[in-house]
């Protein structure tokens, strides 16, 4: 049986159910996205699947919501939203069919749906059940997902019948805009991660990983256990970069800064204190350099790993 309506309930909209409906309206593009409370709606039907309202989690009758008691939780204990129950049943066909072009391996499919589960989906989750405070995101916090959409939401005043399904329609391409360009990034961190292994097999011993261009190279990093490794040379347009390698994804720290005498200099006067013709730049915080040839940046990282 095809699949014609997509139910979700109707008012104010949070990102569960908005981050749910981009999955569920790119696998059943033909299905109407219909907001309603309405109970006749709400009966389970081989061609409607409802989420984030109903009262019920029941995927044989593809009816996903989290709000009644006992909550559906994970292997884990944590507890599911709609989004997370929408992407553990439909997150694999979502990623088949937004990978397709893409010529996406089948292991790194999978790959991408567990990390986007727990780096994405996850946290929406835990925030969403009120499991998570937004306040650990600190000052931040007013700029998280789900506080940027929740954002796009109509002001209290707006008196239009039409408000909230207004708003909710016109948040829906920006939440899509938010899943593909992370599931993009978890793609090209997958390509990527073959080129910077076999880079990290060539430099052998050497603490300098020159890549054939800039990529992420971080988790290939720390899966070749290459913690010998202080610096990553790669082309960037007419130049080169050399730049620090950070102890993690979740900090600035750097396993080695360049050299202290460099900070903040440029050009000639770059080029006077490191000793290297054709040096071009070096940032404040001396997580990056730049200068104008293979030759001359790789004089520099030999120096950057000398002056530790």
């Amino acid at each position: 049986m095809t699949i014609t309506h997509l139910v979700t309930h109707s008012g104010g909209f949070h990102a569960d159910e908005l981050l749910s409906s981009v999955i569920l309206t790119r696998l059943f593009p033909q299905a109407e996205l219909r907001r309603t409370r309405e109970p006749q709606w709400l009966m389970p039907a081989v061609d409607k699947i409802i989420y984030d309202v109903g009262g019920d989690y029941n995927a044989d009758a593809q009816i996903f919501d989290h709000h009644q008691r006992p909550n559906p939780l994970r292997e884990d204990g944590q507890p599911f939203s709609s989004f997370g129950l929408i992407w553990a049943h439909y997150g694999h066909d979502y990623l088949g069919a937004y990978l397709a072009a893409m010529d996406v391996p089948a292991n790194d499919i999978e790959a991408i749906h567990v990390a986007f589960d727990t780096k994405f989906v996850l946290p929406i989750d835990l925030l969403d059940n009120g499991a998570m405070e937004p306040s650990v995101a600190g000052p931040l916090s007013i700029l998280t997902l789900p506080a940027l959409l929740g954002s796009l939401k109509p002001v209290f005043d707006d008196m239009s019948p039409t408000a909230d399904d207004d708003a909710f329609f016109a948040a829906l391409p920006v939440a899509r805009k938010f899943i593909e360009a992370f599931i993009r990034n978890l793609a090209a961190k997958a390509r990527a991660q073959s080129i910077v292994l076999e880079a990290i097999t060539k430099a052998g011993a050497s603490p300098i990983l020159e890549l054939p261009m800039g990529m992420p190279y971080l988790s290939a990093l720390h899966k070749a256990e290459a913690d010998h490794m202080l610096f990553v040379v790669n082309p960037r347009g007419g130049d080169w970069t050399l730049n620090g390698i950070k102890l993690s994804s979740d900090t600035f720290d750097q396993r080695a800064d360049l050299p202290a005498a460099w900070a903040g200099l440029k050009d000639t006067e770059l080029e006077d204190v490191s000793g290297v013709k054709g040096a071009k730049f070096c940032h404040n915080a001396r997580f990056i350099a730049v200068a104008n040839s293979r030759e001359a940046i790789l004089k520099m990282a030999e120096l950057a790993v000398k002056a530790i």
